[in-house]
C-alpha cells in the first residue's frame, strides 16, 4: 500500500515500533543505511514483537542507492520534516507512495528538502516543541495516508471476547 522509508535510523526501539506499524498496515519498510544499530538488536526485535513475519523490509546503502532503485518505478516521495511548509493532511497520497523520515537527531538532509519543497510535509505542534517521537510521527502520517485510501485491505471491525456487537 505505502512505503515507509527510514533514513539512517538511530534508535532501535523506534525502528521496531515502526516495523510493527508497517506490519499491521501492510506498508513496506525501507531502511537506508547506515543505522546506529544492528538489525538483530534485541531492543529492535522486542519492540517489533511477533510481527516480523508480516513485514516486507528492504535495505539500501545510502540515499543514492535508495533513489536509484526506486525512481525507475515512477514512485512519488513525501518528505516528513519539522521544517516543511505543508501540513501532512494537505498531501494527496496515492498507492505505493514513499514516505521518508530522517534520523531522530538530525532529520532528512536539508539539500533534499530544498529540492522537493512541494512534497515536504509536517505534523503541526506547539512552537516550543522540537519534534515528535519518530515512531509516533510515522504512525500519524501512515494512518492519514491509509484514511485517504479508505483503509483499504485493513480490518475495520473488531469483536469483543465475551460479548458480540
Amino acid at each position: 500500500m505505502f512505503n515507509v522509508v527510514l533514513v539512517e535510523p538511530r534508535i532501535p526501539q523506534n525502528t521496531g515500533n515502526i516495523a510493527r506499524t508497517c506490519a499491521a498496515t501492510g506498508c513496506g519498510l525501507h531502511i537506508v543505511r547506515p543505522t546506529a544499530f544492528e538489525i538483530t538488536d534485541k531492543n529492535l526485535k522486542r519492540a517489533g514483537l511477533d510481527y516480523w513475519q508480516y513485514l516486507n523490509v528492504q535495505y539500501y546503502d545510502g540515499l543514492k542507492d535508495f533513489f536509484e532503485k526506486t525512481e525507475p518505478t515512477g514512485a512519488r516521495y513525501y518528505y516528513a520534516t519539522t521544517k516543511a511548509p505543508h501540513i501532512y493532511t494537505e498531501a494527496e497520497f496515492r498507492d505505493n507512495d514513499y514516505l521518508l523520515f530522517g534520523r531522530e537527531d538530525a532529520g532528512l538532509p536539508e539539500e533534499l528538502l530544498y529540492e522537493h519543497e512541494e512534497r515536504c510535509i509536517r505534523i503541526p505542534m506547539i512552537p516550543e516543541a522540537r519534534s515528535l517521537n519518530l515512531s509516533n510521527a510515522v504512525a500519524i502520517v501512515v494512518y492519514e495516508a491509509m484514511r485517504q485510501m479508505g483503509f483499504e485491505n485493513l480490518k475495520n471491525l473488531g469483536q469483543l471476547t465475551k460479548f458480540h456487537w
